[in-house]
């Protein structure tokens, strides 16, 4: 190390210190220090040239603050006082103090590091935490009795901090200095002749803390003792250092650590208070105690580049005065919270249009206050033009042209520098040097969605609108004005221009026609969106286009058939209970959803109260026994309604014929569609025509049977009578297991001897009270002599199934 230069300063000498390692220098000044007094010449200790110093612009930066400590003589090369240096604003109690220092020179650019050491100087004298110090001492306090006295605080360091304590003289104590583990000298007081209460109640020494500085400063404090009963217990920490540990920015009022203490006295002597008997000013602005409590909790603004650690000292007391102490360290721990701050060392501007690629046009310098990986930081410029940013020395940065450039062609540039920290999240910040930017078409447009959804009810009107599809592109001008229209496809054949058209400028689809559910239910589309550049950039997005149902379709009445002139009758036997199936409507609905939901009701029926239908079945089932006043034709009118808004409805009309006896089947012919219809008489007399005929015919079957009778044993028919499909009438429509009936019914044929009729015994299901549709009646009279022609007994029907008449 050597001494370049001894400078005297009101009897202050200071010491400038320099040496070199590795390329960097150390100067060493004391704190204070006039402005503009001399630290040392930095142009011999770098080898400069003094002449060249204007010219290649040098200057001092202070490494992490805008405050400029140092500055550069420019005519001599010495470094200079700037500013008013004070040791304690900018290291606090660190026993050591350096200032990082940037010498920067351009034309070329160099950097070189200093490193100045600030040394202390006795300007700081020491202070008590009060200017009054209360102690209550019973007067049983043995001799020798200890009784601590809160350390004074001096901001200056080593010498200059506190050194000793001086105790007025008095006849009971005297003063004790001790050392605590961090090297804090603070006094006890020792009771020296024991205390009479009677004879002196209280008593004020004055206590002085003296620094080891030269001039010697001084601070005092004025302990007051009380002369109390006897209080033998301090309180005792529950540890002796206390550390907690906590983010920058915490909100006020956060919790950072409870210190505890407890007492082995009682009442009043064992109540425990505490307070702070260290703190240093800044940490008194920051953070309170509880005095009951000890809880420590968040009263300023934390902020890590202000101070990552703070060191205090709580004091336990309890109600007479003894106390202990404990240490309390907390550990600010960085949030990055500050972003990269960009500096335009120099730029030259305006740039000659013949300057070569490759020449230097500015010096970036990047700095971020935060510390580790939140200070670690990445440069960038925007992209596509003709200029680059080379890294340099440390955090420096030169701009530099990458090809020649021409006015004519383009006269600005606007270049933005963007700085990202490595931190969680990173923060950025930019910096736009204009020197003009001309735009190019590098940005096709973008779908603000990966793709679009649109619902459209069926029946729409031509013209309607389904959606908007929007596109953005960051380009200027006629480089981001965006065009939208339709990729050619088809759509189930047809061109999708026939569907649907797009608005060029707006984005906006509708719909050239009119859409039916039942036809398709949803199709895709491709929209391009296309830019005015040239050449032009576009990119595609598909959008899904569904069509929702419409309650358009009234329900269709499958069972009984509307159609044609033939109609339908149920047979029901005389002796059906209430709750018997008689008959079940059966419709469908082409739409979906709740439009094809059906309900069934009866609106009208020839004996009110008698028969009732499923609301969502459509089975329709007698509501009490049948008597024999009922009419023994029954016609009803049942109305099948869907679930849509406004609900579509079907109806249909149903025969029925309460009977036991096929002879009463002619009957029928009185029940028509339409009591007023003049043709249903004609139509009668025909039907009763074939119903005569098919009665001969049985009734020789009958014969010719008997007449073989001879040769074959007397059959007794015990069981289901099977009736062949070939007797099924052509417009029969046979509904077993697809709804018109859901139980089938079965009908027992009994044969018996001596008689010359026929009939059908109604029985109870083989399965659940539940007859085979297959086996139900469904030919006439005549039909079943041909099946029985061979029988001469009477057997007993149930007329529980149906009757179809042609007509």
């Amino acid at each position: 190390m050597i001494h370049e230069r001894f400078v005297l300063r009101s009897f202050v000498f200071v010491f400038v210190v320099l040496h070199c390692a590795h390329g960097d220098l150390s100067y060493s000044v004391q704190e204070e220090m006039k402005r503009g007094s001399v630290i040392g010449n930095i142009a011999k200790d770098l080898g400069l040239e003094v002449g060249r110093l204007s010219a290649r612009k040098a200057r001092a930066d202070t490494e992490g603050n805008d405050r400029h400590y140092c500055g550069i003589n420019l005519r001599s090369g010495d470094l200079i006082v700037a500013e008013r240096i004070d040791r304690e604003e900018n290291c606090g109690d660190k026993p050591s103090c350096v200032l990082k220092i940037d010498v920067v020179l351009e034309n070329p650019l160099e950097l070189h590091r200093l490193s100045l050491h600030v040394q202390d100087i006795n300007d700081n004298a020491p202070v008590f935490p009060k200017d009054i110090v209360k102690l209550e001492i019973r007067e049983s306090a043995a001799k020798g009795a200890r009784y601590r006295i809160n350390a004074a605080h001096d901001a200056d360091v080593g010498q200059n901090s506190v050194e000793s304590y001086v105790l007025q003289q008095n006849a009971h104590f005297v003063l004790n200095s001790q050392t605590t583990s961090a090297g804090t000298k603070y006094g006890e007081l020792v009771l020296e002749k024991e205390l009479d209460r009677e004879e002196q109640q209280e008593m004020k020494l004055l206590l002085t803390a003296l620094d080891g500085g030269s001039p010697q400063r001084s601070g005092t404090v004025v302990i007051h003792v009380i002369v109390l009963d006897a209080n033998d217990n301090a309180p005792v920490f529950s540890q002796t250092v206390y550390k907690a540990s906590f983010p920058e920015n915490s909100e006020l009022k956060t919790h950072v650590i409870t210190v505890s203490a407890s007492d082995a006295d009682e009442g009043v002597n064992g109540e425990v208070t505490y307070e702070f008997s260290r703190l240093s000013d800044k940490a008194q602005k920051l953070f309170s105690l509880d005095q009951k409590t000890g809880e420590i909790t968040v009263t300023g603004s934390i902020d890590y580049e202000e101070g990552s650690k703070y060191e205090m000292f709580v004091e336990a007391k309890d109600g007479h005065g003894l106390s202990s102490e404990s240490k309390v360290i907390i550990d600010i721990t960085d949030v990055n919270d500050n972003s990269p701050v960009i500096y335009l060392k120099s730029l030259t501007n305006p740039i000659p249009e013949n300057a070569s690629p490759g020449t230097e046009v500015g010096i970036i310098n990047v700095q971020d206050r935060d510390s580790e990986n939140n200070r670690q930081v990445h440069c960038s410029i925007s992209q596509n033009v003709p200029f680059k940013l080379m890294p340099s020395i440390k955090n420096y940065y030169s701009l530099m042209t990458t090809g020649h450039l021409d006015r004519e062609l383009e006269s600005d540039y606007n270049i933005t520098i963007t700085a990202i920290d490595e931190g969680s999240p990173p923060l950025s910040s930019s910096k736009t040097v204009q020197l003009s930017v001309a735009d190019v078409n590098d940005n096709p447009p973008v779908f603000e969605e990966q793709s679009y959804s649109a619902y459209v009810t069926e029946n729409n009107k031509p013209g309607f609108t389904l959606c908007s599809v929007t596109a953005r592109d960051p380009d200027w001008r006629q480089n981001g004005t965006v065009i939208y229209s339709l990729l050619p496809g088809e759509v189930n054949g047809a061109a999708v221009s026939s569907y649907l058209s797009v608005n060029g400028d707006t984005g906006v689809i509708h719909a050239v026609r009119s859409f039916d559910y039942e036809q398709f239910r949803s199709f895709e589309v491709h929209v391009m969106a296309r830019d005015n550049g040239s050449p032009p950039l576009s990119s595609n997005v598909t959008v899904s286009v569904f069509i929702t149902d419409e309650n358009d379709n009234s329900p269709q009445i499958l069972y009984p058939s509307t159609e044609g002139n033939s109609f339908m009758t149920e047979l029901i036997p005389k002796a059906a209970h209430g709750g018997s199936l008689v008959s079940k409507v059966i419709a469908v609905d082409v739409d979906s959803g709740q439009n094809a939901w059906l309900s069934y009701h009866i609106v009208k029926s020839t004996g009110p109260g008698l028969f009732t239908i499923g609301p969502h079945s459509g089975e329709i089932t007698t509501q009490r026994d049948i008597l024999e006043s009922d009419s023994m034709k029954q016609n009803l009118i049942v109305v099948v309604k869907d679930n849509g808004q406004p609900s579509l409805s079907a109806t249909c009309a149903m025969y029925l014929l309460i009977s036991d006896n096929l002879a009463e089947v002619p009957e029928l012919k009185d029940i028509s569609y339409d009591e007023n219809n003049p043709k249903l008489t004609s139509y009668l007399i025909i039907a009763l025509v074939c119903v005569s005929t098919f009665f001969l015919t049985f009734i020789i079957i009958i014969l010719g049977l008997k007449f073989c009778r001879k040769r074959k044993p007397r059959l007794l028919f015990d069981g289901a009578v099977a009736i062949p499909s070939a007797y099924l009438p052509s417009n029969y429509s046979e509904v077993d297991g697809t709804g018109t009936l859901r139980s089938t019914y079965n009908y027992d044929a009994y044969l018996t001897t001596g008689s010359r009729t026929s009939d059908f015994k109604f029985m109870s299901s083989y399965n659940d009270n539940t007859l085979p549709v297959d086996q139900t009646l469904k030919k006439s009279p005549s039909d079943f002599a041909e099946a029985f022609g061979d029988c001469d007994g009477s057997p007993e029907v149930g007329t529980g199934g149906h009757i179809l008449f042609g007509l």
